[in-house]
């Protein structure tokens, strides 16, 4: 809420008894109210102190008459304090209140004599000079030897004069701001500050002395301010008018309310008995128009009233095109029975749907178990490679089902059943998320339903769905020894090389098991590889702070394969953007386009654990420290004095493409933190990204620029003006364009992670969702968008900015 705007409800409206909790005393009873105590010996005694039997009597008085009964706390027996806490509800209702209603709250002690039972009283307002009612706590000093006065002008008022106020009275107020809301909470900062309250409370009291006696009472609070109105008006007092001419929000109470007139006309426009006549209802051409305009909205877009209706009313002669279930569905009332009854009935006799618009019948929009089993009914017709670019995703899906056993989690069982990279990969997804305490519950249903049913794999008496399901387990048994591995690696003291000496002596020596496996293990990385042992003569340690192991594993194929190991780290937004790089190339592929990306295998194995797959190559960072250029590095591998820069053709070729590839990529999934240690470059001139800590438009340093493209790439090229550098531009726009008709399918599915705790993530699901989709100009297009993407590039090639962050990084990185 802006600071200008005021939402009130109006205390006519409010049809609930006045309610009230009255809470302890506070303060030093005096001699007076203490002679016939048995304790009244002591004359400092406090009210802590007292063994009397007291109560508080609390009567309204509506413009200085008494207003219905009185009402009585319980009587408060000996003990530590005078503490009630107790919920008092009067018989009169806050539409009944004037604005000059009071409350009177009389304290007595039945221990004492008859005549000597009064303690004290004190009056409240119940609305202030701005004739809002009062909430929240208040603190009220007793006029003792005095009952309450309800008259208007009353002889006990409860607020301490403004001439006696001190720092005591001002924290109070304070603190019943902060109890209603008006002060941000923050959690760590109030602890100190309620400690530093107590003491000058404390200080305060014990300075002075006081021998006042208070009465805590707690009003009720509402949503929003309550001001009062008499009944029957239907306007409040106009205030005096200001000399500014500032204007001023005020709140409606009847926006984001149902209109009673137009919920009728859509409950008879959607009838059954309407299901007769709209069958045969065509859209006009104007109409068409909309539709066709509607059917393109992005995912994340929500339909208004209009859009809703016009969907309903041609839903029939929708049937046909396959596009527009989704947001059909979208436009269902599903608490209506005989609507959502209609809807199924015409979901089950609509064109089949794409496997990708099935993702968004997953996300969280979409309640209905029928429609998610539609949607899983669809997924059954992918393949296996199709399936596995998803099932990072169905898997977070689970969080959005109705139940622990759902049909998705039984379909992702049975199809792992078929395949053995699936049913890998299925069971670490799982078993990442079981440290979720929320959800853990029916991730670990599924992962029992997965063992379960690849137990029985093979029939009774066979042990072959028992060694597969063994072999997937020994893949946890080897990341945690690799875990114990890197914890004694970390310990030696001394620099990398003497690290990598204890790694080789460790796997030569106490862990020589792990240097040939009784049985192969399937790598978690590829569990089409089944790996034989650690190689310790070809296992190093990086030079890092979280010094990763990078480890040669023999293959039973008489080869080998690297892997990185890293343990303090989380993999998990590495693994999601390695996803979407290897679907993205999938895309391109299917159109003929092939940009020799570098999509390699990432795995998280916990939350701070993972292993991600070696490619051998180097980082532009030490590129140009040892070669000075690109062009002379690649010269190195791929020389050709009749090619273009002294390089053959086809590496230039090569090159060019990935530098396109990952120019796109980056820019839509708005990779940050971009420098020349995490570019690196293969030696037949494939460039990759690696370390993707930054998504969706975050980056630590200032001003990014908007495409990831270093000047040291585009000098590659032969410059900005070369024919090479226009061949790149060309293939970025046709990139670009290519992924611009996937994009529904890409929102989709990070839509479906909007429940993880990958970072850039859940800080903010819906803005990053967003920020993705505005990487699309879906407004555009295809020519339009060729337009934009080369004025991008021409904008991030002349950006200087960002070369001297670079310099600055390099040298960050020569004293780390």
């Amino acid at each position: 809420m802006s600071g200008n705007e005021f939402r009130f409800f109006l205390s006519c409206d409010i049809n609930l008894p006045v309610t009230f909790r009255i809470d302890k005393l506070e303060g030093k009873l005096s001699n007076t109210s203490a002679k016939s105590s048995p304790n009244s010996a002591n004359e400092n005694s406090t009210a802590e102190d007292r063994k009397g039997e007291v109560y508080v009597e609390c009567a309204l008085y509506i413009d200085g008459a008494p207003f219905g009964l009185p009402m009585r706390t319980r009587l408060e027996s000996p003990g530590p304090s005078y503490c009630w806490n107790e919920l008092i509800t009067l018989s009169t209702k806050y539409r009944d209140l004037t604005a000059n209603s009071q409350l009177t709250l009389t304290v007595w002690d039945v221990s004492c004599e008859k005549n000597e039972g009064l303690i004290g009283g004190a009056t409240i307002h119940l609305f202030n000079m701005k004739k809002q009612l009062k909430t929240g706590r208040h603190k009220l000093r007793l006029w003792q030897g005095k009952e309450a006065d309800g008259s208007i002008q009353t002889t006990t008022p409860g607020k301490v004069p403004k001439e006696e106020r001190g720092e005591v009275e001002r924290l109070e107020k304070l603190v019943n701001k902060y109890e209603r809301g008006q002060i941000q909470r923050v959690d760590w900062l109030d602890r100190l500050a309620f400690k530093a309250m107590d003491k000058i409370k404390e200080r305060e009291n014990s300075k002075n002395g006081s021998s006042h006696l208070y009465v805590v009472v707690d009003f009720s609070s509402f949503e929003h301010r309550v001001v009062f109105q008499e009944s029957g008006a239907n306007f409040l007092i106009p205030s005096p008018l200001a000399s500014t001419n500032e204007l001023v929000t005020v709140w409606d109470p009847e926006v984001g309310r149902i209109n009673p007139s137009e919920h009728k006309q859509l409950k008879l426009a959607r009838s059954l008995t309407r299901g007769i006549i709209d069958r045969d209802l065509k859209p006009s051409s104007t109409e068409r128009r909309s539709i066709q305009r509607i059917l393109k909205y992005p995912p994340t877009r929500t339909l208004n009233g209009d859009e809703r209706h016009l969907l309903w009313k041609f839903r029939f002669s929708l049937m046909s095109e396959k596009r527009a279930l989704t947001k059909f569905l979208r436009c269902v009332e599903w608490s209506d029975v005989q609507e959502a009854k209609q809807a199924i009935d015409l979901m089950g006799r609509w064109e089949m749907i794409d496997v990708c618009d099935a993702l968004e019948l997953l996300s969280p929009v979409f309640e209905s178990e029928e429609v998610r089993a539609y949607a899983v009914r669809v997924l059954e017709r992918a393949d296996d490679e199709e399936l596995h670019c998803y099932l990072l995703q169905l898997v977070q899906a689970l969080r959005f089902e109705r139940s622990d056993k759902s049909r998705l989690s039984h379909f992702l069982v049975q199809r792992s059943l078929r395949n053995i990279e699936l049913a890998s990969f299925l069971r670490w997804y799982v078993a990442v998320e079981l440290h979720d305490p929320t959800y853990a519950k029916r991730f670990y249903c599924t992962y029992e339903i997965l063992e379960e049913n690849m137990m029985k794999l093979g029939g009774n008496g066979d042990e072959d769905g028992y060694k597969l399901w063994q072999s997937l387990v020994r893949q946890t048994e080897l990341t945690a020894q690799l875990c114990s591995i890197m914890r004694d690696v970390r310990n030696v003291r001394g620099g990398t090389q003497k690290k990598i000496e204890k790694l080789r002596h460790l796997l030569s020596g106490l862990l020589s098991e792990l240097t040939y496996f009784e049985e192969p293990i399937r790598s978690p990385l590829a569990p089409s590889i089944l790996i034989a042992g650690i190689i310790p003569s070809e296992s190093s340690i990086f030079k890092s702070a979280l010094h990763p192991l990078r480890l040669a594993f023999r293959t039973t194929g008489c080869g080998s394969c690297k892997i990185i190991f890293k343990k303090g780290d989380d993999l998990r937004q590495d693994q999601l953007v390695i996803q979407m790089v290897s679907l993205m190339d999938r895309l391109l592929k299917l159109e003929n386009l092939d940009l020799h990306l570098t999509p390699y295998r990432v795995l998280a194995t916990g939350h701070d654990e993972g292993m991600l797959e070696f490619i051998p190559s180097k980082s532009l960072a030490q590129i140009l420290s040892e070669h000075r250029s690109i062009i002379s590095y690649l010269q190195k591998f791929h020389p050709d004095e009749e090619g273009p820069f002294g390089i053959t053709a086809t590496c230039l070729e090569t090159f060019i493409k990935s530098c396109a590839g990952y120019s796109v990529i980056t820019y839509i999934l708005g990779i940050g933190d971009r420098h020349l240690d995490n570019l690196l470059l293969r030696d037949d001139g494939r460039l990759f990204h690696v370390d993707f800590g930054f998504i969706l438009g975050r980056d630590p340093k200032p001003f990014p620029p908007p495409m990831k493209l270093c000047k040291e790439m585009v000098e590659a090229m032969g410059g900005a003006e070369s024919q090479y550098y226009t061949r790149f531009k060309s293939y970025c726009c046709e990139a670009y364009n290519i992924l611009r008709k996937s994009s529904n399918l890409i929102l989709n599915l990070f839509y479906l992670m909007a429940g993880s705790n990958i970072p850039d993530i859940a800080s903010d699901p819906e803005k990053g969702i967003l920020k993705l989709q505005e990487k699309f100009r879906l407004d555009l297009d295809d020519e339009e968008c060729i337009h934009f993407f080369q004025d991008l590039i021409n904008e991030s090639v002349s950006a200087l900015f960002p070369q001297m962050v670079e310099t600055i990084h390099r040298w960050a990185q020569y004293w780390r």
